[in-house]
């Protein structure tokens, strides 16, 4: 059976088809939805997840290794006598608009919501709709809908009729859409999430957020995720590869099948290329009707080339069933032949050799862009983690899109792919421990299947700074999600991010593989002490909190200080109570060379958890400007409270819209030790404390360096041990330059200027790239700089810029990285924070040209940009 090549949106995710002639389709099922707001009037409380939870429930049923001990889908089709799950409903009135799609990001902000989910509205109720019409050859097909992520409790109807759902919003799930579809007629897909205001710590967006997927089959096929590869042997000369497949038969009668593996060497697109480099003779199996089975190959490969950060070398495996002449079912399954072990002493080793982990945790929001998936913004934020020299992700703190993992795979990077934030023991009132019992085997499952071919994966998490630590019998829930990850892979260590010490000997570490301690480098030496044969690192570290840009005065080394304006000092020594500054895991992970190494809280800043300006005021804050604390001091007299304008965090190395505070340099300059660099602060633009302390300090790869201001040498300074960063906290603010020489070992290493601008005078655009893909997916994100007349930027400029485009793309976002700013998201205005701002564009599918990007701002020159979509 002949079937067209498929262009997929992502163009390489597990088990797509392989070739031209492939009997099975995965197609983008993004295009063409209908969206509103809100449950119809009449609706009320059918729909509310409990009252229907018992036809939800058998979604996902498969993946269990146990029958379900409960009674099957009961009879009845709730919600389908609700009109917008209807097949002749009128949608027309609609929003019309393509996945994926964040409801939440659009806003407005709103100063009453909380802050700790970023302000913003994407609680509550929507519903999308989607026709779409069915070949008549499709009669006799299996068809799926696969989603990679909806926010939340998702229910499916096709054609009026329920199909399941999902209530978890970062598990990736599918539903069987055979029994409901019309082949040769059109038909209606309905999906209603919902999301309860008290359902997250964070910003999680609202709607169909990731990719969605129509998988096309025979009856007989590879199962989902029905694709295991293991390396159980690697050596230099030869690995060995299993390849374990189970296939489903969905027809009514036994189909006794073939089933064969090639593997091929991929291309940087993960696609096989050339001849196979080892092929596995097709064997025999046998699938009863309405059955799963499973059988495995092994091959040799010889002389392997290995997955590392170096060298991203992947491989494919084809897998292939037939019946006779027939094949049935064909699909490709990238991986890769590498070596990982989580070492008691030499800490993690990749192929052999220690690889210490310089990581970051990342919630999954977008910055501006919100949660909505796109591949081109998680490739940039990657591209700006790996200059600084992280080679780590924690997925913090549940599932990630496919896409994210694909990336890895492809630039380089290690991943702790993280299940939950919470197990039965909630955090919020309707988090996941309201759905716990029921799913978390489903969700532990799903996760470990759809990722455990991504050679990036390193370690398994099966939770953070869960409550179960602190009850006698905890450690037992461990145990048993720890046994349901190693029932679905052997080959990876598992984790848990503790923020209880006792959970390293009460026993939790027994129930792990390695134990991971969240703000704790001091207890690492000691657990070694008591625990010689646990295997111990840092899950989460630092959350040092700053603003990008902003330096207030005095300069304290009191980490509770540094707070002014709803801001935080950029001279990285601040942090909440319970966190610490970077330097203090630094030396615990120095003076315990055996722990793995560390995940900083965080890599960028993202929406919502704007430590420490969580909610309103009480008392009177550090005002910078005396009109604002006068203000500040009216609104608590007539209020009693000072309203917090915060609604995205400053933990972030990286501000929300991708711009790198100073404290990107100073993990520059211990994770990349071999990059020659030196970085000052602050800024040296002061014209108010001229002759006062203006404390600089410099971050820097070499082990010494002396500091120039104005042409004058104010000393040359020496790292001691356990010291991190260089400082001069006497200097005396006189306008002019700043001037490092860095050395290493007696030899001139880097050197940095710093300058005292002019007034502002223009503006300056700079794209990250200029040549873009017409796809409607591609994006340019376009730094906005407010510069002087030697086109320095300026570092406390604030100015107001507008924006206008002309040509096949549009303004999809702005932003600059100010956590209190409520200027909407999709606005074609910003103000410049700290001198910056940033404009994403995206392309108009199929409409290649040339596109112009104009900036102005009252009183300063204008600036143009062109960049080509072709």
């Amino acid at each position: 059976m002949k079937l067209r090549t498929l262009l997929l949106l992502f163009p390489m995710l597990p088990l797509i088809m392989s070739a031209a002639d492939a009997p099975r389709e995965r197609l983008s099922f993004d295009a063409d939805w209908r969206f509103t707001k809100g449950d119809p009037l009449v609706v009320g409380e059918a729909l509310v997840y409990e009252r229907i939870k018992d036809w939800v429930l058998p979604t996902g049923d498969e993946l269990l290794n146990w029958e379900a001990p409960r009674a099957p889908r009961p009879a009845g089709n709730p919600g389908g006598n609700v009109s917008y799950a209807r097949t002749d409903f009128d949608d027309s009135t609609w929003r019309k608009l393509n996945l994926p799609h964040d409801w939440g990001i659009e806003g407005p902000f709103q100063q009453e919501l909380s802050g700790d989910t970023g302000k913003l509205p994407w609680f509550g109720v929507g519903w999308y709709r989607k026709k779409f019409a069915l070949p008549v050859t499709d009669a006799g097909r299996q068809l799926g809908l696969e989603l990679d992520g909806a926010m939340a409790y998702a229910m499916v109807w096709c054609n009026g009729q329920f199909v399941g759902g999902w209530p978890y919003g970062y598990s990736s799930w599918r539903v069987d859409l055979t029994p409901y579809v019309k082949p040769g007629a059109d038909n209606v897909v309905a999906i209603r999430l919902d999301n309860p205001r008290e359902s997250s710590r964070w910003y999680p967006g609202g709607g169909i957020y990731r990719n969605v997927w129509l998988v096309k089959t025979a009856p007989v096929h590879v199962a989902p995720w029905g694709v295991f590869v293991t390396t159980p042997v690697v050596a230099r000369e030869s690995a060995l590869v299993d390849v374990g497949v189970t296939a489903e038969n969905l027809s009514a009668v036994r189909a006794d099948v073939q089933v064969g593996v090639r593997l091929f060497a991929a291309d940087a697109n993960g696609h096989p290329a050339g001849e196979p480099v080892a092929t596995s003779a097709p064997q025999p199996l046998r699938l009863e009707p309405g059955r799963r089975a499973n059988i495995s190959h092994t091959v040799a490969v010889a002389m392997p080339r290995l997955w590392s950060l170096q060298e991203r070398n992947r491989y494919v495996a084809e897998t292939t069933v037939s019946q006779g002449d027939a094949v049935l079912d064909r699909t490709e399954t990238p991986f890769g032949i590498r070596t990982i072990a989580a070492t008691t002493s030499a800490g993690f080793l990749l192929n052999g050799e220690r690889v210490p982990l310089n990581g970051v945790c990342d919630h999954h929001d977008l910055g501006a862009l919100g949660t909505a998936i796109n591949v081109r913004a998680l490739e940039r934020q990657l591209e700006i983690l790996q200059a600084m020299g992280c080679n780590a992700i924690r997925t913090s703190h549940n599932p990630p899109a496919p896409e994210l993992l694909e990336l890895c795979d492809r630039m380089g990077f290690l991943v702790m792919d993280e299940a939950f934030d919470c197990w039965a023991a909630g955090k919020k009132q309707d988090d996941y421990s309201r759905i716990f019992a029921d799913w978390h085997e489903k969700d532990l499952r799903a996760l470990v299947r759809r990722d455990r071919n991504h050679p990036c994966v390193i370690q398994w998490s099966i939770g953070n700074e869960i409550r179960e630590q602190w009850q006698v019998d905890g450690w037992k829930l461990a145990a048993h999600l720890a046994a349901i990850v190693r029932e679905e892979d052997r080959t990876r260590p598992i984790v848990g991010a503790f923020n209880n010490i006792q959970s390293g000997y009460n026993g939790f570490q027994t129930a792990v593989d390695i134990v991971g301690y969240n703000y704790k480098p001091g207890e690492y030496a000691r657990l070694r002490q008591i625990h010689p044969q646990l295997v111990v690192e840092g899950s989460e570290t630092s959350s040092c909190i700053s603003s990008r840009g902003e330096y207030f005065f005095p300069v304290s080394n009191d980490k509770a200080g540094g707070r002014a304006d709803f801001q935080m000092s950029s001279y990285d020594l601040y942090t909440p109570t319970w966190a610490l500054p970077p330097e203090a895991e630094w030396r615990g992970l120095d003076e315990s060379p055996f722990a793995l190494g560390e995940f900083v809280w965080t890599g960028f800043d993202y929406l919502g958890e704007p430590t420490p300006y969580n909610a309103d005021a009480t008392n009177l804050l550090n005002y910078s400007d005396p009109v604002e604390r006068e203000r500040a001091a009216q609104e608590l007299a007539r209020l009693g409270r000072i309203r917090v304008p915060s609604r995205s965090s400053y933990f972030g190395i990286i501000d929300l819209a991708g711009f790198p505070k100073d404290r990107y340099y100073l993990y520059q300059s211990r994770w990349r030790p071999d990059l020659p660099m030196a970085h000052l602060l602050p800024h040296w633009n002061w014209p108010e404390r001229v002759g006062q302390v203006t404390p600089v300090h410099v971050y820097t790869s070499g082990d010494e360096a002396e500091l120039f201001l104005n042409g004058q040498s104010l000393g040359r300074k020496k790292k001691g041990p356990f010291e991190y960063r260089l400082r001069w906290d006497d200097v005396k603010y006189a306008p002019g330059e700043l001037h490092v020489v860095a050395y290493k070992q007696g030899r001139q290493w880097a050197e940095d200027v710093v300058k005292t601008t002019g007034p502002s005078v223009r503006l300056t655009l700079k794209a990250d790239r200029a040549g873009l893909r017409a796809d409607g997916q591609d994006l340019s994100f376009i730094t906005v700089t407010v510069a002087d007349q030697a086109g320095l930027p300026v570092p406390r400029s604030k100015n107001l810029v507008q924006f206008e485009i002309a040509g096949p793309g549009e303004i999809v976002a702005t932003d600059n990285g100010d956590a209190t700013s409520f200027e909407s998201f999709q606005a074609k205005e910003r103000h410049a924070f700290n001198g910056l701002a940033l404009v994403v564009i995206r392309t108009k599918a199929g409409e290649p040209g040339a596109i112009t990007l104009r900036a102005q701002s009252d009183g300063l020159t204008s600036a143009e940009l062109i960049l080509t979509s072709k």
